[in-house]
């Protein structure tokens, strides 16, 4: 588990639709809210700049947070991040308060590690594809990993890397598992280049015709 993130936060008392266009153009802060556990929802103000320099690291998506409500630290996640469309500016941030007793589903980024030495590429000009970028994961909050590696070293052309194949952290499960074999989803892949098999069929089509050719000469 990576450092803890802090979110400095104040309480919004001004909410509805317009309130936060005001909030956002104005003051360049991020309407928020956090809910979950035994307390009610709470309506927050992020400061816009702080909240953009947090996503910049990847584990600000996973890990356990502490949102710092007008003095009260409060343990969250992440759960969900609006963004503008166009622009990609921070729009809105939902966070969820968590038990760190109480196992949650988290979405933890891959790592791909070897890419460049990967057999199928290195040895057999193949192309390297994700399927996925992260792995939905359950386990207790303090046992959320920063991320989760997938070693492409030895995977040859051809060969599809499945998530029953990725190695998990003692006390980390897949979600997608847990729902049986069926939901055994693909991670990566290395695939040939495009036209290989292609070219390889037409080399074999002209040897086949010169040597066909070269038998009729000789009976005549």
């Amino acid at each position: 588990m990576s450092d803890q993130f802090e979110v400095q936060a104040e309480l919004r008392e001004d909410t509805g639709k317009g309130a936060s266009r005001r909030l956002r153009r104005l003051a360049d802060k991020v309407p928020a809210i956090i809910y979950g556990g035994d307390k009610d929802p709470q309506s927050l103000t992020l400061v816009r700049k702080d909240i953009e320099k947090s996503l910049e690291n990847e584990a600000f998506y996973s890990q356990v947070l502490e949102v710092n409500v007008a003095g009260e630290v409060q343990k969250a996640i992440l759960k969900d991040l609006q963004r503008h469309p166009a622009k990609n500016n921070v729009m809105h941030a939902d966070f969820l308060r968590i038990d760190a007793k109480v196992a949650i589903k988290v979405n933890v980024p891959i790592h791909f590690l070897n890419e460049e030495d990967c057999a199928g590429v290195k040895m057999e000009g193949g192309m390297i594809q994700h399927q996925a970028t992260d792995i939905e994961v359950s386990c207790l909050p303090g046992d959320i990993p920063e991320y989760i590696e997938v070693d492409m070293l030895e995977v040859i052309t051809g060969q599809i890397i499945h998530l029953s194949e990725v190695t998990l952290p003692e006390g980390v499960t897949s979600v997608a598992l847990s729902l049986g074999e069926d939901h055994d989803l693909a991670i990566a892949s290395v695939v040939a280049p495009k036209g290989t098999s292609d070219e390889d069929e037409e080399t074999v089509e002209v040897e086949e015709g010169e040597t066909e050719g070269e038998e009729g000469d000789s009976e005549e």
